[in-house]
């Protein structure tokens, strides 16, 4: 034997920590003991304590380990009870209405609990074997969704902006190999590529030019193209910008309509887009990452009918159909143009060995090693169903135009839009004030006191260089008078800025 005597004391306290035969008792004890602190985090009464930076970096002795000390899982449990689970923001608390984070559902989590325990990595088929077709079944249900063809493809991914990523890079490779003969992904850049333009609303989501800045094509390369008072692309803005870049010699080559913007909710009329698209033969890329899953219900499916015609199509599961982080896809109308991306590897996926019976999705992903978030997808739908899911969906977007009838002959508010979706633009005003500069340190400021006093997150934005606050509504178990709750301490909270102002 090589271990030492110390070594192998070592070795016998903890080998029954690992996920396996031997330690069925352990595992099941330990999630148990889990579980009844997480059904403590449920039992609090705010959404966040609003500790600052601070308040934690004061409790340096639980953030950072001792290691010359090992805790019990009793121990370890209470401590981050202490550091986190008492103080983390609670996406289910209906105060909560600030981001694109939605409350989960229990099958999910189940799911999630299960993928995480198995451990299965969706690489290679020789590494998850049946989770490969869940997967691969999950992507065919939703391009099934989108009305996609037969030839359609897609990919589980981290989230929107990984999603766009690919898009971008997709429909860079696609447009320099059918039209200048390149093979970017094997011979690198050409000068050619500099002049490649994408087109995006200008309410479009930061990924679209940030991912081009990470193509290598810079911000520059997107075009930004004007919207209407209902936060949507206008087409005629669009052809004009187009021709625009084409006077100047540039090479327009893909669009990126929006449905449902992060701020606004709004979707770009994508039939209409698509028509551009087809006429100046470029790609036609849909951001659905708030509003793809839509399609599923009655109320918003006309507005997604051009998903039919789309090149690609991202949706995030973890924004709109109540899955916990990460859950989003990518799909392609072809999925022939994965071969922009695919890599074999001698020892992971040689070409070889290729078995379209058994397939590797290593060839279709970003990532090589990558969790297998599609089975929470499929407890959902085993267990909830599509039309459970649109009830929602729905639930929450009533409830937006409700708090809009509500507030809209507010004098103490000034809202920006009707909603299209789950979000309300708006500010608290002062009657009889028209200071924008006082309405924006009124409005910032209410945001920060609410947080801090741990009674409601709203988030904030800007529209025109001036600051507005926002709801986002994705719990379909809030109700009007919880909405119009958050709305009274906007207001107190206003007020008493009043005071402090003057």
């Amino acid at each position: 034997m090589f271990l030492d005597t110390k070594t192998n004391l070592i070795f016998d306290q903890k080998i029954d920590q690992f996920f396996d035969a031997q330690s069925k008792d352990v595992y099941e004890e330990s999630v148990q003991k889990t579980i009844h602190y997480l059904l403590s985090f449920l039992d609090r009464d705010y959404f966040c304590s609003g500790d600052t930076a601070s308040d934690f970096i004061s409790k340096k002795n639980l953030l950072i380990p001792d290691l010359n000390q090992q805790l019990s899982l009793d121990q370890a449990l209470a401590q981050i009870k202490a550091l986190y689970l008492d103080h983390t923001v609670a996406f289910h608390h209906p105060t909560y209405v600030a981001h694109l984070n939605c409350p989960v559902l229990i099958p999910a989590i189940v799911g999630d609990l299960m993928a995480t325990s198995v451990n299965t990595a969706v690489e290679t088929w020789d590494q998850s074997t049946s989770a490969t077709l869940i997967e691969q079944e999950m992507i065919r249900w939703i391009c099934s969704e989108m009305e996609l063809p037969e030839t359609s493809d897609g990919i589980f991914t981290s989230g929107g902006t990984q999603s766009n990523f690919m898009a971008l890079c997709l429909a860079r490779d696609a447009y320099a190999y059918k039209h200048f003969g390149l093979n970017l992904k094997k011979h690198g850049w050409s000068d050619v590529v500099s002049k490649f333009r994408f087109f995006c609303s200008d309410k479009s989501h930061f990924s679209i030019k940030k991912n081009a800045a990470l193509l290598g094509l810079g911000y520059d390369s997107v075009i930004t193209v004007a919207t209407d008072n209902a936060m949507k692309m206008k087409p005629d803005a669009l052809v004009q910008a187009v021709e625009k870049e084409k006077q100047l010699g540039n090479i327009p080559i893909a669009v990126i309509a929006t449905a449902g913007t992060t701020d606004y909710g709004s979707f770009d009329p994508l039939q209409t887009i698509a028509k551009i698209t087809k006429e100046y033969d470029i790609w036609f890329h849909i951001d659905g990452a708030y509003g793809g899953c839509y399609k599923l219900t009655e109320t918003h499916r006309h507005l997604l009918e051009g998903t039919a015609m789309a090149d690609s199509i991202t949706i995030d599961f973890h924004k709109s159909m109540f899955q916990p982080v990460c859950s989003s896809a990518f799909l392609v109308r072809d999925t022939k143009y994965f071969k922009y991306i695919s890599y074999y590897a001698d020892y992971l996926n040689p070409l070889d060995h290729r078995n379209d019976e058994c397939p590797d999705l290593v060839e279709k992903s970003l990532q090589t090693t990558r969790r297998f978030d599609a089975l929470k997808v499929w407890f959902t739908l085993k267990t909830v169903g599509t039309k459970t899911i649109a009830s929602f969906l729905e639930k929450v977007h009533y409830l937006a135009l409700d708090l809009y009838h509500s507030l809209k002959e507010d004098p103490n508010f000034e809202i920006v839009h009707k909603p299209e979706l789950s979000t309300l633009v708006f500010r608290y005003v002062k009657p009889g004030t028209k200071d924008d500069g006082c309405y924006d340190a009124i409005n910032l400021y209410i945001k920060k006191t609410l947080f801090q006093s741990g009674q409601a997150s709203v988030a904030s934005t800007k529209l025109n260089t001036k600051v507005y606050l926002k709801f986002t509504l994705l719990n379909p178990k809030s109700t009007i008078d919880d909405v119009l709750h958050i709305i009274k301490m906007i207001k107190d909270t206003g007020q008493n800025y009043k005071v402090t102002y003057e």
